[in-house]
């Protein structure tokens, strides 16, 4: 079904505030899953919502404010406490954001998390203040190293940012072959997942999001992509994580923002970061229907292309459900 983007984004917050988030704590969240959805990371937005509320159902309450424990001028180190990563990510990047903007760099650090979601929408909050950024995050071990089936690191995004004096160079990738999201969304939807991608718990291939579960995901790229997953994990423990984060909980996250009037004046730098994002858009493709692109610049496009339609498309079941806890909750304050 077609849904109005202000009734989607409505919707995500009156669910969130459902399971006991203040209305700002609510409005981040929503803002953050509705940037998934206009970007067409559909396993990222309202789908995400209910995994979340599940998440928050399903254990028994430990969340407690976020707090910042430790500090320098360019440093932070935040305790999550347990609360869901899109709160916790948000903060770390306003920390390190206001410590470069400041000292010309930040980094941060934050652990007792899960769900952390897109990085890029945390870097992207960085090159809105011209700041170079970058973002690791571990995770409970469900991907399988190369040449392995047994999980022995997490999903384990990394990403990097750059301003420019148009759209922002963003790379953002997971180092898995597939999401968690995507399996979540997969499972929810009983939909197969794509061949290659994840095993068994007796390490056969499968496309059963149910058997992926309870076996492992394949790694992205190879042995190179399997050794930067490795080093995403361990930089992870710098943050006070378990080598081996449980299943939802204790993740870590770190963000570095940096300024480039550290070196040179921050227009030198946006003007040589555009010339080189035309210079790559203007290769000659392999295939003359298919132009090269600079990372982020799909979502940009998509985003531009949601924002004018209006509208986005939600699976029925996923919106009734989003409703049907969002009327709960009024009618118990009734």
């Amino acid at each position: 079904m077609q849904v109005a983007i202000d009734e989607a984004r409505a919707l995500l917050e009156r669910a969130m505030a459902a399971v006991g988030h203040s209305q700002r704590d609510a409005g981040i969240i929503a803002d953050h899953l509705m940037d998934c959805e206009l970007r067409g990371v559909q396993f990222g937005g309202l789908p995400r919502a209910l995994s979340v509320i599940e998440r928050v159902k399903g254990r028994p309450d430990r969340r407690k404010p976020i707090a910042v424990t430790r500090e320098t001028p360019v440093s932070a180190f935040v305790e999550g406490g347990d609360q869901v990563g899109y709160l916790v990510g948000h903060r770390a990047a306003e920390l390190a954001i206001e410590r470069a903007k400041r000292n010309g760099i930040g980094i941060v650090g934050a652990n007792d998390t899960w769900f952390t979601g897109m990085f890029s929408y945390y870097l992207e909050m960085a090159t809105r203040e011209d700041l170079v950024a970058m973002a690791i995050g571990n995770a409970s071990p469900r991907v399988a190293p190369h040449g392995s089936t047994e999980g022995r690191f997490g999903t384990n995004p990394i990403a990097f940012g750059f301003p420019t004096n148009g759209d922002p160079v963003i790379w953002d990738i997971g180092t898995s072959a597939v999401m968690a999201g995507e399996v979540a969304l997969a499972l929810r939807m009983g939909t197969p997942l794509r061949e290659g991608v994840a095993f068994d718990r007796d390490g056969h291939p499968t496309r059963d999001a149910a058997e992926a579960g309870t076996g492992a995901y394949a790694v992205w790229g190879g042995h190179k992509g399997s050794g930067l997953a490795i080093c995403v994990q361990m930089l992870g423990m710098m943050c006070n994580t378990l080598p081996f984060p449980p299943l939802l909980a204790g993740c870590g996250f770190i963000m570095m923002a940096m300024s480039p009037g550290m070196f040179m004046t921050v227009a030198e730098f946006k003007n040589n970061a555009s010339q080189y994002a035309d210079a790559v858009r203007a290769a000659r493709p392999v295939d003359a229907n298919r132009p090269v692109r600079m990372p982020f610049d799909r979502s940009a496009a998509e985003r531009r292309r949601s924002l004018q339609r209006g509208t986005i498309e939600v699976a029925d079941s996923v919106y009734e459900r989003l409703n049907a806890v969002a009327r709960s909750a009024a009618a118990a304050e009734t």
